[in-house]
């Protein structure tokens, strides 16, 4: 299928995800640094993962729009904070960019409805629930931090034992990433 045949505005909001996927990626990378810098390893830790999971959001993105034979272009980022007053700040931020990525998305999947790309919105609906599990996910970090007062040793310790990353079974309906091998 070519842009011609698919002059859509579910297909340009898709192309713009993508650099808001990679920019959330080095917006974890950056928190991650700062979490290094601020010598909390289970911080640092956990967003250099989310780091990672975002940029393979993205990928997979691009993986469709390849799959589908439609244009995409690589582009810039958009702005990535460096550094912030403290850790909840961090953290405060990183989940309110999750509920914008929420907002993101969820207009995605209602611009493939709309449009009737079926397959659109069942991609769709995989990152969907990626981002309702990302908001989730920080949403209870910034309530642990919260209840901490403050004793950033709690919070380590929360980290370790509760968001440690696990190794997922295989599942066949998370769509391959960009650059991955292929089964042709």
């Amino acid at each position: 299928m070519h842009d011609s045949d698919l002059a859509q505005p579910f297909i340009a909001q898709l192309r713009a995800q993508v650099r808001h996927g990679l920019t959330a990626s080095q917006q974890y990378l950056a928190a991650a640094v700062y979490f290094d810098i601020q010598r909390l390893p289970q911080l640092s830790g956990h967003c250099y993962l989310r780091s990672e999971q975002h940029r393979g959001h993205a990928l997979r993105i691009v993986q469709y729009l390849i799959d589908r034979d439609l244009e995409i272009t690589i582009g810039g980022l958009e702005e990535v904070r460096q550094t912030f007053e403290s850790p909840r700040t961090a953290i405060a931020f990183l989940l309110a960019r999750e509920e914008t990525l929420t907002d993101q998305v969820t207009e995605l999947a209602r611009l493939a409805r709309e449009w009737t790309d079926f397959l659109g919105e069942r991609f769709m609906s995989w990152l969907l629930e990626c981002q309702q599990q990302d908001v989730a996910g920080m949403s209870t970090l910034l309530a642990v931090v919260d209840r901490s007062a403050g004793n950033l040793f709690d919070v380590e310790e929360f980290v370790a034992r509760e968001l440690r990353p696990t190794v997922p079974a295989e599942n066949r309906s998370v769509p391959k990433m960009a650059g991955t091998g292929r089964n042709r």
